[in-house]
Order: structure tokens, then sequence, then C-alpha cells
């Protein structure tokens, strides 16, 4: 039987007075992946701001569940303990913070939350090694300053390294490919399918069709005016790159 990871049930929010999300109801299931495409203006990054609880932004009517709880009731800080994570469209530079301990200081201020001790020096080490194969990063990156003179690539595959240390539930990637090539972009489709798992789950907002390719979603949305005005499979997605977003 599939189990619910996040139920969105006619879910209105917006900023500043104004109305971008007109009433979404969008369900994801343990083990799936979903993508989310629209054009500019459509509310795909209105949603992940709700989602992760950004106080400018304010939700007038609806519910969203995650994992049986009311999301909209947690603070931020409690929706990344309970495993949402969001990987950012411009990830910020924090000079002064090697790679290595601002994870450490993550993992730590998770495993605080569900009353476990700090991990042990020689467990976070083994994870770390253990992490940084897996997305393929180099020794020396762990020393770096979090994203300080990072190309795009660099940012991305620090943000897969990223999610594979804290082991999000919910992973959602904001138009994560922005402003990238190819190899970034593999970057990126390579860490999914990397950390796809039956118990996680993936909301990947993109405007381009190519992301997806490899990554195999379970579904695609087409988010416009607020609403999602179609769902499908790759289908969805290959409508867009050949009739663009005014076909639905």
């Amino acid at each position: 039987m599939e189990k619910v990871l996040l139920k969105i049930e006619n879910l209105h929010a917006g900023i500043a007075g104004k109305e971008i999300l007109k009433g979404i109801d969008l369900t994801i299931n343990e083990g799936e992946v979903h993508a989310l495409m629209g054009p500019n203006g459509a509310g795909k990054s209105t949603l992940s701001a709700v989602l992760t609880g950004r106080p400018d932004f304010v939700v007038t009517e609806g519910s969203v569940t995650f994992r049986g709880r009311d999301l909209l009731a947690m603070a931020p800080e409690e929706r990344a303990w309970a495993g949402l994570f969001l990987s950012f469209q411009y990830p910020v530079e924090i000079p002064g913070v090697s790679i290595s301990n601002f994870m450490k200081s993550a993992i730590n201020a998770k495993r605080k939350a569900q009353g476990l001790k700090d991990i042990a020096p020689g467990d976070y080490l083994r994870l770390l090694k253990e992490k940084m194969a897996m997305v393929k990063m180099k020794g020396e990156f762990a020393k770096r300053e979090v994203n300080v003179g990072f190309s795009g690539g660099e940012k991305k595959r620090n943000e897969i390294f990223q999610m594979a240390m804290l082991k999000p539930v919910l992973s959602i990637l904001d138009e994560t490919d922005s402003g990238l090539d190819v190899d970034a972009l593999k970057i990126v489709s390579d860490g999914v399918n990397a950390l796809r798992s039956p118990q996680t789950g993936f909301i990947v907002i993109t405007h381009y069709p190519s992301l997806l390719e490899s990554m195999n979603p379970d579904a695609v949305h087409v988010l416009k005016n607020g609403r999602i005005a179609c769902t499908g499979g790759m289908e969805v997605a290959q409508k867009v790159q050949t009739d663009g977003f005014e076909s639905f």
C-alpha cells in the first residue's frame, strides 16, 4: 500500500496581499519523483516557499500534511528536522565556514531535535567520506568555505552532497537547473537518481524537460496561473518542449 508523504489540498497563498497560488491539489507518495513545470510567475517558487515556511508568504486557504502532520503549523526549522529539504535556485555563500563544519552543525541540530547526542567524530568522518564518494566530490572540497567562489556545477554538487548527508524524506529542488551547463545538469540528475529510495520523495521544479529525461519522474505537472493545469508523464514535458506552456 502506498504511503503518503505530502498531501496538499486546495492551497491558496500569496505575498504582500497578492494571491499567487489559487487552489493547488497535489499528493506525493513515498518513492515518487514529481516534476513541476510552468512559466515565470506561475507559482512554482511560491509553492516551495510555502512548503518550507518562508514567513513572508501567507496561506489563506487549504491544508498541507507532511507524513501525517500539519505542515503549516510547523516552524521552518521543525520542517527541516522532520525531513524537508530545499535546494535553492541560487545557493548563498557563507564565508568563513567550511563545508565540513557546516554539515556537522546541521546534522547535530537535526539529531538534537530527535533527542539524540551529537554524532561521534569517527562516525561523522566515515559518513563524510562515504557521501563525498557518492557524489564524486574530492576530499579537499570539504575544507572549502560554503559556496564561496564555487562554479554553478560545484554549487549543485555541494547541494546534492548536503542531501546525501542529511538524508531528507522529501527534497524540493527549486529551479536548481537554472543557468547550468550540460555537465552540471548531469550532476543534479545523477544525484537525484543516487538518492532515490522507496521511502523518500522529490519535487523537481524546472523550466527544462532536459533535466527530467534521465530522472524518469513518476508524474509531471504543469502549473499555470496558480493552478495545476495538467498532470501526466514525460509526454507532458515533451509537449512543453515542442509547444510551450501556452498549449496548456
